[in-house]
């Protein structure tokens, strides 16, 4: 069939909206005098940037045929969809097209399996190889990592793009270099598989939890092996991994909140990483109180329970952890199901779910 392209960016696009991600890069690359655009942190596809602006990336897949036939795919190989293969030079005049004219910021570039995975990756590649070199393009690139790829391959990419289940996340940070590490809940598309579990509500709590995690590692300078343990290696669903973390440590705790030092008040349930920051420069100055800490930003209803100060005594460190776990979880109550219904909707609306974690 001699397809415009016209009709490949519509089965395109289209089939590249099952492909989910929404976060923050994380990237940073300034533009030089020559060139045009400029990497910034910014999201995929209608998401968000730290400081809260909006932004829109052209997301694409190169190819909708694939050689594999995953049930949970709605490109697998015997679905009966309409298929498209985009040349390298194709996306590339498009991405530069739709940059000039203020359509887009950026490029989140994914792909069927064709052939092999190691010749879609390197297809992929040579379309950020394209745009960098030939038309000294600086800005955002996000490659999807085709599974199977050789690390050769997969490495490559990341010098070219903008690339960001916990020991996996870890793994990919320390030994790919990798800058984020995306999860997405199960969400059926072929209805009528019925290989395939049917699920009424996407598991949101699940994914929360492993974005929680991943922000842990990135932000709060943990551990995988912190967060999931041999004697717990799954995610706890009810309440979040750093909450998990301080009710089986509770050995740790409480922390002196004038004398701890910097990590040890980042694995404070209720502090976050501004909060922490303003509590060692403040301390230099005064002896901290529950008033002070109010004012930095700490969520007092958490971390009341981990922290101690001058008219704080450790009044909750001799309490079972599964006792204190209740009594938190009964204090967030309906705020908890209120935070997951609205999560839900957002889901539903296609917006972006980012996680908050202190």
């Amino acid at each position: 069939m001699n397809q415009t392209i016209n009709d490949k960016l519509a089965i395109l696009s289209d089939a590249a909206k099952y492909d989910v991600s929404c976060a923050s890069s994380g990237s940073s690359r300034p533009n030089s005098s020559k060139g045009i655009g400029n990497g910034v942190a910014c999201g995929i596809c209608h998401s968000f940037t730290d400081d809260g602006r909006c932004v829109s990336l052209f997301k694409i897949l190169m190819t909708n045929y694939c050689i594999y036939d995953c049930a949970y795919c709605i490109n697998r190989r015997t679905n009966d969809r309409p298929r498209a293969t985009f040349a390298p030079q194709e996306i590339v005049d498009l991405t530069i097209g739709f940059y000039r004219r203020n359509y887009i910021e950026g490029l989140f570039l994914s792909s069927g399996v064709i052939k092999s995975p190691d010749y879609t990756m390197e297809r992929m590649i040579l379309v950020a190889k394209k745009l960098r070199k030939e038309e000294n393009y600086n800005g955002y690139i996000h490659l999807k990592a085709i599974p199977g790829a050789s690390s050769q391959l997969v490495e490559e990419a990341g010098f070219w793009a903008d690339r960001q289940i916990i020991l996996l996340s870890s793994g990919l940070y320390k030994n790919q270099n990798l800058k984020r590490v995306y999860f997405s809940g199960y969400l059926p598309v072929n209805e009528y598989d019925k290989r395939l579990p049917a699920l009424t509500r996407p598991p949101l709590v699940r994914e929360n939890r492993l974005y929680q995690s991943d922000w842990l590692m990135r932000f709060y300078h943990f551990q995988a092996e912190e967060i999931l343990t041999e004697d717990q290696p799954f995610l706890d669903l009810d309440v979040d991994p750093k909450l998990g973390y301080a009710l089986r440590n509770m050995h740790l705790f409480p922390v002196d909140i004038n004398r701890a030092d910097y990590e040890m008040i980042l694995r404070v349930p209720g502090i976050g990483v501004q909060s922490a920051q303003k509590i060692v420069l403040a301390r230099r100055h005064r002896q901290l109180t529950l008033s002070h800490l109010k004012n930095l930003g700490v969520v007092m209803k958490r971390a009341r329970y981990f922290i101690t100060t001058n008219e704080l005594p450790a009044s909750f460190s001799d309490w079972e952890p599964v006792r204190l776990k209740n009594k938190i979880m009964r204090e967030m109550g309906s705020k908890f199901k209120k935070t997951l219904d609205t999560q839900l909707q957002l889901f539903v609306d296609f917006k972006p779910v980012l996680p908050t974690l202190h």
